[in-house]
């Protein structure tokens, strides 16, 4: 039985999501600096599509796979924020809203990892 992807996907899911807490929390800690230009995360989708996720082939006649699979989460300016006279670009109100976008995000991930494991349990018990 060849390797299982679907807990590497996983992992690099759960690392995005907590740089992107990271970022969201450090949003919300300057929420009153004058200056501060609020930061996120590119999202998901682009790393996923910088990863080449390719199958496996067990016979000379199955589709070849890439190989290199590396994936990195670059920061950027957040565009969602209006500019305040102090030149800081936080709202506390959207930072609140991303902080659920992750909590949701994450807990649907440990739901489809846990189906996965009971799946993959169920099978090994015959």
């Amino acid at each position: 039985m060849g390797p299982i992807h679907l807990f590497d996907v996983a992992s690099r899911v759960n690392h995005w999501l907590t740089v992107r807490q990271s970022a969201i929390a450090q949003n919300v800690a300057n929420v009153n600096t004058p200056g501060f230009k609020a930061q996120d995360i590119k999202p998901f989708e682009s790393t996923l599509e910088a990863m080449s996720l390719a199958m496996a082939s067990t016979r000379s006649g199955h589709m070849t796979h890439a190989s290199g699979i590396e994936a990195r989460t670059e920061f950027g300016p957040d565009e969602a924020g209006e500019v305040l006279h102090s030149g800081n670009t936080v709202s506390l109100e959207s930072e609140m809203s991303k902080a659920g976008e992750v909590n949701r995000s994450y807990a649907l991930n440990t739901s489809v990892l846990k189906a996965f494991h009971r799946m993959l349990m169920a099978s090994s018990k015959g």
